[in-house]
């Protein structure tokens, strides 16, 4: 996979969970993609504030962005 299909891929994988996000007040933007392989993001909104924003971050969106694209390794949110 080219690293702009895996872009293609993670924005897909975001745009499938921000409605989720967006009904809780929070929303979430791609901010890197390293090595083919680590995703960094940021929740925004509600979300940044939000007690269960690391399980939102690893049950929800990485195991989406696994998904769409299973050669990703980690995904972090960064402030």
């Amino acid at each position: 996979m080219t690293t702009e299909e895996l872009t293609e891929n993670v924005m897909r994988a975001l745009d499938e969970i921000r409605p989720f996000l967006k009904s809780d007040g929070g929303d979430i933007s791609l901010i890197s993609i390293e090595e083919d392989k680590h995703v960094k993001v940021r929740l925004e909104g509600a979300c940044t504030s939000c007690s269960v924003n690391q399980m939102t971050l690893r049950a929800g969106v990485e195991t989406t962005i696994k998904k769409f694209a299973p050669q990703i390794e980690t995904v972090v949110n960064v402030m």
